[in-house]
């Protein structure tokens, strides 16, 4: 197997410092290097439907829920990791551009449902293409067994880590 940049970092540490234990820094090098480089996959994918890659996050979890494609903002916000003022932001944008809609939450006068639009369902099935196709574009290096078998290793390194 060949080298990678990440490598020569290693082998430099173990030329400096030979005592260290560095092979934990060398996955964790490679994850975040890996995710940049997704990130930038990613974003240039959504490019052509004229989509940021948050705007995705919100739509995709909304059609993820199956019909009405619905869920309450604080929910959403949730389910993508935001803050509520970030949600509220996107969601402003989303609506401006048709893909959502927002309605009063009845079981909850403080709240609010966020929905897709048609044109939102139709963006993001054709967003969720994109990105499927450029996933696999970026493991193209690996088996689907190997696929497997990483999404499993790095399932349980989320799972015992401090940073759930």
């Amino acid at each position: 197997m060949n080298n990678d940049p990440i490598d020569d970092i290693l082998e430099q540490w173990f030329d400096e410092r030979p005592e260290l234990d560095t092979a934990s820094l060398g996955v964790v090098i490679r994850v975040m290097n890996l995710y940049k480089s997704f990130h930038r996959q990613a974003t240039r994918a959504l490019e052509e439907l004229d989509l940021e890659l948050f705007e995705y996050d919100v739509l995709s979890a909304l059609r993820r829920q199956g019909s009405p494609f619905a869920l309450p903002a604080t929910r959403l916000a949730k389910e993508t990791g935001m803050s509520s003022g970030a949600m509220t932001n996107r969601v402003d944008r989303l609506e401006n551009r048709n893909l959502v809609v927002r309605r009063p939450d009845e079981s909850d006068r403080r709240g609010v449902i966020v929905s897709l639009t048609k044109n939102g369902r139709k963006l993001i099935d054709k967003a969720i293409l994109l990105r499927l196709d450029v996933a696999d574009e970026g493991l193209i290096g690996i088996t689907k067994k190997e696929r497997s078998q990483l999404a499993s290793l790095l399932r349980k390194v989320r799972l015992s880590s401090q940073m759930n």
